[in-house]
């Protein structure tokens, strides 16, 4: 009779997910649904950095393909984002191709060690309110984007784009084997060269690539000139690149009820960069609106976004003159309904607001309103946590309490602390004793409270010496090991001997 573990051995091991037929199928659509959405989009975003459409194109493609197999979080697609080109368009406009590809290299570099010192783990200190803040504002920036596609246009955009809206809300009740954003695509493309329709179309944004991007590294001096010059580009596009893509896995982590390996993920943009900048792409990160439309499309594996690149590429230099005929109109209705889907409405409705605690609402607001300023997610993100932090700490300050408790006689006076003792709750301790009437001996009971820091040590400190100055006494009681073992190493020590 066979051991267990030789009958486990000649068990069948587990197939991936995407070798389901039903979920290939699924994958595969959404990746041609994405890889339509990634064309115009890359085009603009290379317009913004200065470069050929190609360069965005082929970062595009190199960033997906990358990340689909080295990533943390499946489904999640990665590409040339408006972020990134924001980053790198005065080193463009100054220096030229080669040094944002040196850029973008030495970004993958950052990106990598970032990744493997654990950054990833900072993203535990994002609140709640600032995600959503960080979701509503994305809604609202995908939705602003397609502003400009509807002003100054024929007519005829209009009817086209809310056609497209009504196919892809009523034809999922017909069926949903093949996505509804396809459908729309491709109806909508089918009217307008049938009907002659004289409307903007991909083709107008930018020539697409008619060869794969060649291998090389950048022409550049490599120099110690060279890389103080590109080392802020290469350190804002990591940081950048790293806090988009974090906060979009953190994203499709919820909205999956499924956990990523986000170290892996952060690892993994680095290498998908370093990929980007040998085949002369602009770099990229983790693009939120067409990660929304994979999920949305029900993508939940690694070979939507693999197959989303492969697509990328052939679309470009297979199909490019067909589908430069892709009216704008198509995509801005994709568009329009991944950023209603995006929003939190929830968040914003007047029964929620009267339950949320006023801090969180203001947190939430400020998120939004610096993203939608900025157009920059990642300062979005920074200036919310650094909020949230600004109003839990003026929140917990309040909560450390001095209470006189009668002593077994008059020759000792007791106080009772209690509370988180940390440096906006230590400021005021030092007024809550009366050094002049109390007797000579005096206890402080720390039983019910925790030292978190040094401030708190000082102002202990404070206390001792006012009483001291007058003769008196004062014991400590009651502190807990971490409290004991803090106070015990700093007090005396932090008044420089003045």
């Amino acid at each position: 009779m066979p051991s267990p573990l030789s009958a486990a051995r000649l068990l069948p091991a587990s197939r991936p997910a995407w070798l389901s037929p039903k979920v290939a199928r699924t994958e595969v659509l959404s990746g041609l649904v994405v890889a339509l959405a990634l064309i115009p989009e890359a085009i603009s975003f290379s317009i913004i950095a200065g470069v050929d459409p190609g360069v965005g194109l082929f970062a595009s493609f190199t960033m997906a393909v990358v990340i689909a197999v080295v990533g943390g979080r499946p489904a999640m697609i990665s590409a040339a984002t408006g972020a990134i080109a924001l980053v790198v368009a005065p080193l463009v406009r100054e220096h030229g191709l080669a040094y944002l590809i040196a850029a973008v290299i030495l970004g993958g570099l950052i990106q990598i060690a970032l990744g493997a010192l654990g950054v990833a783990k900072l993203m535990r200190f994002v609140p709640r309110s600032v995600m959503v803040g960080f979701v509503n504002a994305l809604a609202i920036l995908i939705f602003m984007a397609q502003v400009p596609e509807l002003l100054d246009v024929p007519w005829v955009v209009y009817p086209l784009v809310a056609g497209g809206l009504a196919l892809m809300v009523f034809f999922p009740r017909i069926t949903t084997v093949v996505p509804a954003p396809l459908v729309s695509i491709a109806i909508l493309t089918a009217i307008t060269l049938g009907a002659g329709l004289a409307v903007p179309t991909v083709g107008d944004r930018g020539a697409l690539p008619s060869a794969l991007p060649g291998f090389g590294l950048p022409q550049v001096p490599f120099t110690l000139d060279t890389l103080s010059l590109v080392a802020p580009y290469a350190l804002a596009l990591a940081l950048v690149g790293l806090m988009e893509s974090l906060m979009t896995a953190k994203l499709v982590d919820d909205l999956t009820d499924t956990h990523s390996n986000k170290t892996r993920e952060s690892i993994g943009q680095g290498i998908a960069n370093i990929v980007t900048g040998l085949f002369g792409g602009m770099g990229g990160c983790a693009m939120i609106g067409q990660t929304m439309i994979n999920v949305k499309n029900g993508a939940r594996t690694r070979l939507s976004t693999f197959t989303a690149s492969v697509f990328l590429m052939i679309l470009c230099i297979v199909f490019g003159p067909w589908v430069s005929q892709i009216p704008m109109a198509a995509l801005v209705a994709v568009m329009i309904l991944v950023s209603f889907a995006t929003f939190d409405w929830h968040s914003i409705a007047p029964a929620t607001l009267r339950r949320m605690p006023y801090g969180e609402t203001i947190v939430m607001t400020v998120t939004v309103a610096v993203v939608v300023v900025t157009h920059n997610l990642a300062i979005g993100v920074v200036v919310g946590s650094i909020t949230a932090m600004v109003i839990f700490a003026r929140r917990v300050a309040h909560l450390a309490e001095v209470t006189a408790v009668a002593g077994p006689d008059r020759t000792r006076a007791v106080y009772t602390v209690t509370g988180e003792l940390f440096f906006a709750s230590s400021n005021d301790l030092v007024y809550q004793f009366d050094y002049v009437g109390d007797p000579d001996e005096i206890v402080i009971d720390l039983s019910d409270a925790h030292i978190w820091d040094a401030s708190s040590v000082a102002a202990l400190d404070a206390v001792t010496t006012k009483y001291a100055a007058r003769g008196k006494t004062v014991t400590v009681i009651g502190l807990n090991e971490p409290s004991a073992r803090l106070h015990g190493t700093l007090a005396g020590q932090l008044s420089g001997g003045h």
